[in-house]
């Protein structure tokens, strides 16, 4: 067998892409809203509970993060190439495990905050 047999048709790479980034927009953007959602309620607990935490700074860096994953994801299946749909869906892959990553580190935080 030769070594160009073993690869994957370039084909099934776009067919792979395509259904990572299919996967991650609407995903992306349902977490963007929970990020939104935490944050009015993290406030509300600021204002009431007169203490402060900067986990509401980061669940806004976080929502921008899901935003650049969302965009991502829908322009890798707009565009016309199959190289440019594969690198618009490792921007959307990174940036979405990126955010995920930090939404769980800002979970963390607000656990310890409230636990003061």
């Amino acid at each position: 067998m030769k070594e160009s047999d073993s690869r994957v048709p370039q084909r099934s790479v776009a067919a792979i892409d395509e259904r990572t980034c299919r996967m991650i927009c609407p995903i992306a953007a349902g977490m963007s809203g929970v990020c939104l959602t935490a944050i009015g309620i993290l406030r509300l607990v600021i204002v009431v509970g007169r203490t402060s935490t900067i986990a509401d700074d980061l669940l806004a860096l976080d929502a921008t993060l899901f935003l650049v994953a969302t965009l991502t994801s829908y322009f890798a299946l707009r565009v016309g190439t199959a190289r440019r749909l594969h690198v618009m869906e490792r921007i959307a892959d990174i940036t979405f495990i990126a955010a995920m990553s930090l939404m769980t580190v800002v979970s963390l935080l607000i656990t310890y905050a409230m636990n003061r």
